[in-house]
């Protein structure tokens, strides 16, 4: 009997069935596919659709697909578009309002006509990145009816990473590369010579549900230590670190430091970052109204901080200056999130890094910001310098 916290074991050639058996229980597939020259997410529908054979290669400013010498389904490592996409949709309506007759107005709320998603193929981090935009948009007093809705309804079928890209630095966060929660079924890809199966560990009767029909047999302790290794790998490949050790107070009291006028310099405001990460969620609402003013329709899109119009007020814009915004993204990011959220809001997935056009890396600016810090704080007893 397939229970939650089982283990299992099926062929590469049994994948299909695993799509199957999403499709029977009534979900959308989306996962990885290879489009426009990068592996980003899409609705998956065949083997066919995932990224067999594929992996990138990452660096500041740099991301190339690159072929493997193996069949791996998820040998790569995150891509542009995050899940956040689907829970928090870049432009969604919010609801419409229409006259009655009257002073008053009817309020409709969109259709509920989506149906459930099974995000395939999701990693730690973005497990991480996922928990933390649940706090922001349902963790509150009012929950956000869209994405509250989207969120019960999802399925999780995370994959443990079995390699780490130039950019990442989840160890560093504490939020990967194992999965260890928040999936309904956890997949592990074991390729060895003469060898090419799939490790799977169930997390809730959802998860054991769709694997009713999937050809496996039970995990050995030689698998689950197959498994554990490959992710330990991963671990100890990571392309960036990043010292989180009191970076809360190291921010908030360099606010004025010459760091931010040279990463502004440098930074274009491009919104790339922001709109690639995963936990991010500014966004602004505009009121669609239809020729006869009896109609209008509320629409909510992205946003970003760097943007100079998201801080205008009546006399102007908060944040004129774009070392003034960087450095409301980077210390709302790794601070004040805390006093928000009680968590951080980097997950070290990498993909600002990645996908800054200029190769910004917020390690190295964190890592040049507590250089500051240290010139200018004297040791306990001492001197100032």
């Amino acid at each position: 009997m397939i229970e939650p916290g089982s283990s299992w074991v099926f062929p590469r050639a049994e994948f299909p069935s695993l799509l199957a058996g999403l499709e029977r229980a009534g979900y959308r597939v989306v996962g990885p596919t290879v489009r426009d020259g990068a592996i980003v997410y899409g609705t998956i529908r065949s083997v066919g659709d995932l990224p067999e054979g594929w992996t990138d290669r990452q660096e500041a400013g740099t991301y190339r697909l690159a072929k493997r010498d193996d069949g791996a389904l998820f040998g790569y490592n995150v891509g542009p578009h995050s899940w956040k996409k689907y829970l928090f949709p870049p432009r969604e309506q919010l609801f419409t309002l229409r006259r009655d007759g009257s002073a008053s107005f009817e309020v409709t709320p969109p259709p509920d006509d989506e149906p459930p998603l099974a995000f395939l193929g999701i990693r730690a981090c973005e497990i991480a990145a996922m928990r933390i935009q649940d706090r922001v948009f349902v963790g509150g007093g009012t929950p956000d009816a869209g994405y509250a809705r989207r969120a019960r309804s999802r399925l999780v079928v995370a994959v443990q990473c079995g390699q780490a890209g130039g950019t990442c630095f989840c160890v560093s966060m504490g939020t990967g590369p194992a999965v260890r929660a928040g999936y309904d079924l956890s997949l592990t890809e074991l390729i060895e010579p003469g060898r090419h199966d799939f490790l799977v560990q169930v997390g809730t009767p959802e998860g054991a549900g769709v694997l009713a029909d999937v050809p496996m047999r039970p995990a050995t302790p030689a698998d689950l230590s197959a498994g554990e290794a490959r992710v330990a790998r991963a671990a100890q490949s990571m392309g960036r670190t990043m010292d989180t050790t009191g970076v809360h107070e190291v921010l908030l009291r360099n606010l004025e430091s010459p760091v931010w006028e040279d990463v502004g310099r440098r930074c274009l405001a491009c919104t790339n970052c922001t709109l690639a990460c995963p936990t991010c969620f500014c966004h602004s609402t505009e009121e669609v109204p239809d020729l006869s003013a009896e109609r209008v329709e509320r629409w909510r899109r992205w946003d970003s901080c760097f943007n100079l119009s998201f801080s205008e007020l009546h006399n102007g814009s908060v944040r004129a200056t774009v070392p003034a915004r960087y450095r409301q993204w980077l210390t709302h990011k790794l601070a004040t999130w805390f006093d928000q959220f009680g968590s951080s809001g980097c997950v070290g997935c990498g993909r600002c890094v990645t996908w800054c056009p200029v190769g910004i890396d917020l390690t190295a600016e964190v890592r040049a910001i507590r250089a500051a810090d240290a010139r200018a704080v004297p040791p306990e007893g001492g001197p100032a310098p």
